[in-house]
């Protein structure tokens, strides 16, 4: 059983689903960034004017947690991490490519 607050903060919309996975500060860049190519961590705290490691590793983690990205350990010397769109995040790309029509 769901408490009332919870239910609130739940989103029943696909639309409203969605904003709330990109809503943050560096996600929109992030996804927008990862619908070419896969991303190591250095890279997009390069491309991101602005961006912390902390802020964007905390961006980072949320999207993986809600499905958009998946994160690929490179095991070679020195250690690689990879981002990439996940299945769900590459469902997503056609909505924004049809808002960029607008």
């Amino acid at each position: 059983m769901t408490t009332p607050d919870a239910q609130a903060t739940t989103p029943v919309c696909p639309a409203e689903a969605m904003i709330k996975m990109l809503s943050g500060k560096w996600k929109p860049q992030v996804f927008r960034l990862a619908t070419t190519q896969a991303l190591r961590f250095n890279t997009l705290l390069r491309q991101l004017e602005g961006a912390n490691k902390q802020s964007l590793a905390t961006a980072l983690r949320e999207m993986e947690q809600d499905g958009l990205l998946e994160k690929t350990v490179i095991r070679l010397k020195p250690l690689h991490i990879e981002y990439r769109l996940s299945e769900k995040g590459q469902s997503m790309v056609s909505v924004f490519q049809l808002l960029e029509q607008l």
